[in-house]
């Protein structure tokens, strides 16, 4: 992972709205009669239904999909006691995860009393809010108290994740690799360094799996917990061994296993060679194990050895339990989660890692081809199934341990709809990005000269999504650098205008002469034109000096992509250019077209821009389904041209491609709305297809969608993408944001790299 300085935190958290979670309206609310339903006089009766029938909070509020991160601030992260103001930003951030692996919604509660008294009951007090507890960086061992007591008190699911999440998650990492080892569990000798509520969670769960009480030794930073010593409080007593063993070296000889969960550089090769044959280390201190990757490889080769860490292979990572498990939880309406239940999310995980790896999985952590074995015993974070299989083992492990107040009587039903709870927006972000990272490409980025191309550039180079070349004036560009402390290292910078560049611009003006002679253009003119750095960019791409560019930040659409046409030209099998929007929105991607190029396209030149979208967007690894817009659904309007264009292009795309999901003329709210268009209009080909992309009949349709969907509806807008130009050249929108260049630069590396193909 690329460096993040502490500006960039800082800014992250609060620029625009401070913090990353807010509350958004679920229900219509723009009359007085919204209003009048959403509180009084309309919010009486759903309350009396309440109170006839208690149940029945989870039908009429937003209970049974609300969780509670809460925290004292006792034990944050690697921080330690930084209080519970200095912890609101782990909690904020563990709703963001919650919400976006698992479409759980929270509310962060930070309560300021270490009084274990005072945090259960300010817990119970709140406790009808909501559908679950997750207690959070809370310190061992009131962290064990307050979590009994508070599962003995309330009737929702109550979990510290510091604790259970990384036994659940470890233990799938477990069981795997003793399927590799030929080893059994109930013979196993294990060794754990660490004794806080981690190390005694994990090792609770693995006896519960099978492992001999008996068989574990703990150790703690005063050496091994034994019956000898009297400092140990309650929890350290049940693990208190009365072998005659005392440091961590004599512990580890013969060992099976080695859990650490305590600090860096304990274990040294030196130990690791006395432990027994094929070995399993989980050494999960962080940033730095235990004992790092390189070393545990070159001392042992027979070793399984898993980390914290994203950068090793076998990342135990609770981001892979936590969302799936209380999403499984509330979607039961569990009363708890039990032992059953945990185990349950342990074995589903360990079988997922043994199915094969979808390709966006491949593509998200650059591998060719992930499959079970020593360096993949646990699944990626980033693994698209996690949510339907996790999830579902969950629920039905509280079904059928009779905690869950719902039954689910259709599973394959259930799995279909966690696999459409999660919109696709951020999986397909991650997944140009990821392709991108795969084979970066060199990237020229004209209107380099500014903060925000420079701060993207940073990003992509930092990140290794491109290779970035940095056209404008070098000396601003470099003030701009030194002044903003941006770390770009040896990027390459090219001033068009610059004596030192005057053979490329000979070169170039000579190639652009050759292509515009007969169109009107000197070889003066031509080395007048070079020099505009438009120019000079699609220059570099179309003779090999670079593989994709980057225009627009400062200009006109139209003066950025007329050198494009000029110089590139369209594909050899295109005849029309077209423009394309990603609008990202809460119900996934959309995709609109033609939104930049055309402005009365004729039904063949629709036909190509349809041809054009469909191909883009099955690059993005989704099937289109497309609808073709009018304001006339198939030939209820009579009047006008737009209907009859439309419903010809349909005519021809029927015909000539029968295996593309698309139809029309369509009104827009008939084409995204499946119910309506299915009552209505059920011999249309889309219905029970989700629509994803749209054509407009014009530019001006186009253009003016996406622009109203990015300022009024809130969407963000990725865009253009240039269709059909025989070059990877790409045109930004006129002060787009820092995020917006990168999601287009991701988009810029991953054309170049068809064009390889």
């Amino acid at each position: 992972m690329a460096k993040i300085s502490k500006k960039d935190a800082l800014e992250y958290h609060s620029l625009g709205r401070p913090g990353k979670i807010e509350v958004i309206p679920t229900k219509p609310h723009s009359t007085q009669r919204d209003l009048s339903m959403a509180y009084t006089p309309g919010v009486a009766d759903p309350c009396l239904e309440i109170n006839k029938k208690p149940d029945d909070v989870y039908k009429y509020t937003a209970k049974g999909n609300l969780v509670a991160v809460i925290s004292n601030g006792t034990a944050v992260l690697g921080l330690g006691d930084i209080g519970p103001e200095a912890g609101k930003p782990v909690m904020e951030g563990k709703g963001l995860l919650f919400k976006i692996f698992g479409d759980v919604d929270v509310f962060d509660i930070e309560v300021n009393t270490k009084d274990i008294d005072k945090f259960v009951e300010t817990v119970k007090m709140i406790s009808p809010t909501f559908g679950g507890i997750n207690l959070e960086d809370i310190k061992a061992p009131e962290c064990f108290e307050i979590e009994d007591r508070l599962k003995e008190a309330l009737d929702i699911p109550v979990m510290h994740d510091d604790q259970h999440g990384t036994a659940i998650i470890s233990s799938a990492g477990l069981l795997n690799a003793l399927e590799l080892n030929g080893k059994k569990i109930e013979d196993l000798k294990l060794v754990v360094n660490g004794a806080g509520a981690a190390a005694i969670s994990c090792t609770k769960l693995y006896i519960s799996f099978g492992l001999k009480k008996e068989n574990v030794i703990m150790v703690d930073s005063k050496g091994v917990i034994n019956k000898k010593r009297k400092d140990l409080n309650k929890y350290k007593q049940m693990f208190a061994t009365d072998k005659d063993v005392n440091t961590l070296e004599e512990a580890i000889k013969g060992a099976d296993i080695f859990l650490g969960l305590s600090v860096a550089g304990v274990l040294t090769p030196k130990m690791l060679k006395t432990m027994a044959k094929d070995p399993i280390v989980f050494a999960m201190a962080n940033p730095v194990p235990e004992i790092t990757y390189e070393e545990a490889i070159a001392a042992r080769k027979d070793i399984i050895f898993a980390t914290g860490r994203s950068d090793y292979p076998n990342q135990i990572n609770n981001v892979l339990g936590f969302p799936f498990i209380f999403r499984g939880a509330l979607d039961v309406r569990a009363r708890a989660i039990n032992e059953e239940m945990k185990k349950a999310a342990a074995r589903a995980l360990a079988d997922l890692a043994k199915q094969p790896v979808p390709e966006v999985v491949n593509i998200a952590y650059n591998t060719k081809n992930l499959t079970f074995g020593r360096e993949y015993i646990i699944p990626k974070p980033l693994d698209p199934r996690l949510i339907s299989t996790v999830a579902l083992a969950v629920a039905k492990a509280a079904v059928e341990t009779g905690v869950a107040r719902k039954k689910i009587y259709n599973w394959d039903a259930y799995r279909n709809e966690l696999n459409k709870r999660l919109g696709n927006e951020n999986q397909l972000i991650r997944f140009i990005t990821n392709k991108a990272k795969k084979s970066p490409k060199r990237v020229v980025f004209a209107d380099a000269d500014n903060f925000s191309v420079l701060k993207a550039a940073e990003i992509v180079f930092q990140e290794g999504i491109a290779k970035p070349i940095l056209l404008g004036d070098t000396k601003k560009i470099k003030k701009i650098i030194e002044e903003n402390n941006l770390e770009l290292g040896k990027v390459k910078i090219i001033n068009p205008h610059s004596s030192i560049e005057a053979r490329i611009r000979r070169k170039y003006a000579k190639v652009l002469f050759e292509k515009r002679q007969r169109k009107g253009v000197t070889l003066d003119e031509a080395e007048s034109l070079i020099h505009n750095p438009y120019y000079f960019g699609v220059m570099m791409v179309e003779v090999g000096d670079a593989d994709a560019f980057l225009s627009g930040y400062e200009s006109k659409y139209a003066d950025t992509i007329r050198p494009a046409i000029q110089i590139a030209g369209t594909k050899p099998d295109v005849r029309t250019i077209a423009g394309m929007y990603i609008m990202m929105t809460p119900k996934g991607p959309f995709f609109f077209a033609d939104t930049t190029v055309n402005i009365l396209p004729t039904a063949e030149e629709l036909v190509d821009i349809t041809l054009l979208t469909a191909e883009q967007v099955t690059k993005f690894n989704i099937e289109p389904h497309i609808a073709l817009l009018s304001y006339s659904n198939f030939g209820s309007a009579q009047r006008g041209d737009t209907p009859k264009i439309m419903s010809k292009v349909v005519s021809i795309l029927h015909q000539e491609h029968p295996n593309l999901i698309v139809d029309g003329e369509l009104q827009a709210n008939f084409a995204l709305n499946d119910e309506l268009q299915k009552n209505i209009f059920p011999f249309s080909k889309l219905v029970d297809h989700k629509v994803n992309t749209l054509i407009f009949p014009s530019l001006n349709a186009g253009n003016i969608a996406y622009k109203m969907m990015q300022e009024i509806g809130g969407s963000e807008a990725i865009g253009p993408i240039l269709m059909g130009i025989n070059k990877p050249i790409h045109v930004l929108q006129m002060g787009c944001s820092v995020q917006e260049i990168v999601d287009m630069t991701a988009m810029a590396v991953v054309d170049a790299q068809e064009y390889e193909l």
